[in-house]
C-alpha cells in the first residue's frame, strides 16, 4: 500500500479530532491481545505474504468467507424489474452502475458518467436514488430509455450473478468488490472515502481485475477509455480472465469452508 491509498482521516494533522483514526488506534492496541481474529474474507484471495504476516502477528486468524454471500437469498420478487430487464440482454453486454447507499458522486461527475454511458451505446443498469435523478443531463433518461434502465434499488448479488453483466462501476466498498469478485465481474472503481482507495489498489494492482478511474474522478473521456479497455481491449481480456479465475478461487474456498 502507498500513503495515498490510506484514508484521509488517518493522514489528517488533527488525528485527535477524527473518530475513525481513534477507532483504528484502539483496534491496533487490542488486536495483538485477541485470542482470535475473525475476518470477513477468504485467505485464498490474499497475497501469500499477507497471510504469513497475519500468522506472525495474531494467535489465530479465522477467515469465515464473504459475509454478504452467506446471507439468506434475496427475495424472488423483482420489484424494480431489473432482473427481467437483464434477462432480455445479451451475455456479458451490460454495464452495472452503483455507488452504494452512502457514497454519491457530485453533479459534474454524474453528468460525465451519464454522457459516457450514452455515447458508448453500451446497455446499462444504473442504481440511482430518485431524488438524484434530477441532476442528470436534461433528456438523458428519455434518450436512453431503450439503451438502459435506471432504478432506485437493485438486488445486487442477483444482478452481479446475472450472465448479462460485463462490468461493474462502483465506489469500491469492500462488500461490493467482494460480490463482484465472487461472480467474476471486472470493475471500474471510483473510490470516495474510508478503505475505498486501499480496496481499489487491490482490484487494480494485486488482483488485476479492474481499474480505478483516471485522475480519481469520473470524467466522460476517462470512463469511455475504461469501458473500452475492459470490454474490448486485449488488456481487458486479461482482466476478464483474471476475474473468472478469482470467481473459481472463491468457489473452491467456499466449498472447502463448507466441508470444514
Amino acid at each position: 500500500m502507498r500513503v495515498s491509498d490510506l484514508p484521509e482521516e488517518v493522514l489528517s494533522e488533527k488525528l485527535e479530532e477524527s473518530t475513525f483514526s481513534h477507532m483504528l488506534s484502539q483496534v491496533g492496541l487490542v488486536l495483538p491481545r485477541a485470542s482470535a481474529v475473525v475476518l470477513n474474507f477468504y485467505e485464498e484471495l490474499n497475497p501469500p505474504l499477507l497471510n504469513r504476516d497475519f500468522k506472525t502477528k495474531f494467535r489465530n486468524v479465522l477467515n469465515v468467507g464473504l459475509f454478504t454471500l452467506s446471507l439468506p437469498s434475496q427475495s424472488d420478487s423483482d420489484l424494480t424489474g431489473c432482473i427481467s430487464w437483464l434477462d432480455g440482454q445479451k451475455e456479458r453486454s451490460v454495464a452495472y452502475v452503483s455507488f452504494g447507499t452512502v457514497a454519491s458522486p457530485p453533479q459534474n461527475e454524474l453528468i460525465a458518467l451519464a454522457e459516457a454511458l450514452e455515447e458508448s451505446g453500451i446497455p446499462f443498469l444504473w442504481s440511482l436514488k430518485d431524488n438524484i435523478k434530477s441532476l442528470l443531463p436534461k433528456g438523458f433518461v428519455e434518450r436512453t430509455g431503450m439503451q438502459g434502465k435506471i432504478v432506485p434499488w437493485t438486488p445486487q448479488v442477483k444482478v452481479l450473478a446475472h450472465s448479462s453483466i460485463a462490468v461493474f462501476m462502483t465506489h469500491c466498498g469492500s462488500n461490493s468488490v467482494s460480490e463482484s469478485v465472487a461472480y467474476g465481474v471486472p470493475l471500474i472503481c471510483r473510490p470516495f472515502f474510508g478503505d475505498h482507495q486501499m480496496t481499489g489498489r487491490m482490484v487494480e494492482e494485486v488482483w488485476g481485475v479492474g481499474v480505478k478511474v483516471e485522475g480519481g474522478i469520473l470524467t466522460k473521456s476517462g470512463l469511455l477509455k475504461s469501458l473500452e479497455l475492459i470490454l474490448g481491449h486485449e488488456n481487458g481480456k486479461e482482466m476478464r480472465d483474471k476475474a473468472r479465475a478469482l470467481k473459481h478461487t472463491v468457489q473452491l474456498a467456499k466449498f472447502k469452508s463448507h466441508k470444514l
